[in-house]
């Protein structure tokens, strides 16, 4: 029996993929609320913004009001249905939640950021009229919608259909498009400013962080199942649809810094996006691409509260209910 199997696998005991559900355990400890992170110390930081730096901001929250919508849907319409493990079920839930706690974050952001009410409808509504964020819109549904008329994965190229589906939303979508944004807000940190976006970005960032890692988990137990699935093909795919995602952030970057950024370009940016491109590709097992370091000291030394080098440590702070701990190994 296979995780792609098509049905609806129910049977619990005897476990077959523990490890999803030591995932959603590890999910659980680590809850938080939107209540707990405080933007209205940023207001005084809204202020002082050059005009460049206004835009910078005002593009990435009307980024972040769509973001992980998106995401949820393919979580609901794509993933849990042909994940067939009712542990790896139990994450995919738990990953929704924690989606939902993602847009009423973004939802207060903008909320306090933009007291006009204007200004808040044109930023919901940014996939339709800021031209970067429709192209970046486009390419995730251009990957996604492949797999929504995917009933049952019956055949090799439904589950190679399946397969692209996934590794575009772990890689792309929450393993880049997020990273580049994560980026700003941890740049603007260094500078002193908006504290509280970053504060509630942590939490955020180790959500999507621990979404990646399940995700890459599937791929690689699909891996182990059915190898024939990883050709060539495949692979080519692969680095086409991350050269894209490139492409699509780094037009991103330009209409962001357009106004001049003093101590961001975007090079760097380029570059940073690139460093993560292969990292992503070396976690399907591929060779990097582009052989960029990261320009960001911000994202290797910034101390991030009780995250500060989480990716290479044992995290047990900020978990609720049961006791214990979580690592990761992805680095900024």
């Amino acid at each position: 029996m296979s995780l792609l199997d098509p049905g609806m696998n129910l049977t619990l005991r005897p476990m077959r993929y523990p490890d999803f559900y030591e995932k959603y355990r590890a999910a659980i400890r680590n809850t938080w609320t939107v209540e707990e992170v405080d933007l209205h110390s940023d207001l005084a930081d809204l202020d002082r913004l050059s005009p460049a730096e206004r835009h910078l901001v005002q593009r990435l929250v009307a980024f972040f009001a769509t973001g992980d919508t998106i995401v949820a849907n393919n979580l609901v319409l794509n993933l849990y249905r042909h994940i067939n493990s009712p542990e790896g079920r139990l994450y995919l839930s738990r990953q929704l939640f924690e989606e939902a706690v993602h847009v009423q974050f973004y939802l207060t952001l903008l909320d306090t950021y933009m007291p006009d009410h204007e200004e808040r409808e044109q930023a919901f509504a940014a996939v339709e009229h800021i031209p970067s964020i429709r192209r970046k819109a486009e390419f995730c549904f251009r990957w996604i919608d492949s797999a929504m008329g995917l009933d049952r994965l019956e055949s090799r190229d439904d589950r190679r259909q399946f397969l692209l589906n996934l590794i575009c939303f772990a890689a792309c979508i929450e393993g880049l498009f997020f990273y580049g944004a994560f980026a700003y807000v941890y740049f603007l940190r260094s500078r002193g400013l908006l504290n509280g976006l970053a504060s509630g970005t942590n939490w955020v960032f180790r959500d999507e962080s621990a979404h990646m890692d399940f995700a890459f988990s599937v791929v690689e137990t699909v891996r182990a199942e059915e190898p024939d699935l990883f050709d060539d093909e495949l692979a080519e795919d692969v680095r086409r649809m991350l050269a894209e995602a490139v492409d699509a952030e780094t037009a991103f970057a330009e209409d962001l810094l357009q106004g001049g950024v003093s101590g961001m370009t975007v090079a760097d940016m380029r570059s940073y996006l690139e460093h993560v491109a292969d990292r992503r590709l070396a976690q399907l097992g591929m060779a990097p691409v582009y052989g960029s370091a990261n320009p960001f000291g911000f994202m290797e030394l910034q101390d991030v509260q009780e995250l500060s080098n989480f990716f290479e440590r044992r995290v047990s702070a900020y978990q609720v209910a049961v006791t214990g701990s979580v690592s990761f190994d992805e680095d900024f």
